[in-house]
């Protein structure tokens, strides 16, 4: 899947405040669709999660992810944000969040 990094601050606040939210025990998901016929994509991992290399391992576990998931439709704007379990999460149950999450929210 090929997908641009969300990166300013307007359009995290503009999904947040207009988009719609799903969630799991892990992750949080925030989704709007947009008019730009390519998907952006948006981490958000608190402080609260951990140091910056527990922070950083969950961003990593959740790009692999996504790089693994060939039909994700275009034009839409999402942010992950990770929940404090999620910092004992490992690879497949990060990757099984993101399905489920993608599957109930249509974007899959």
């Amino acid at each position: 899947m090929n997908h641009l990094r969300l990166r300013k601050d307007s359009d995290f606040k503009n999904i947040y405040r207009k988009g719609k939210s799903l969630a799991t025990k892990t992750l949080v998901f925030y989704f709007i669709k947009n008019d730009l016929g390519y998907t952006r994509v948006g981490y958000s991992i608190s402080k609260k999660v951990g140091k910056a290399v527990t922070r950083n391992r969950i961003r990593r576990l959740i790009k692999e992810n996504l790089k693994d998931i060939p039909d994700l439709k275009d034009g839409y704007d999402i942010i992950f944000i990770g929940r404090i379990p999620s910092s004992e999460s490992d690879y497949k149950e990060i990757g099984k969040s993101i399905r489920y999450l993608f599957r109930k929210s249509g974007v899959l």
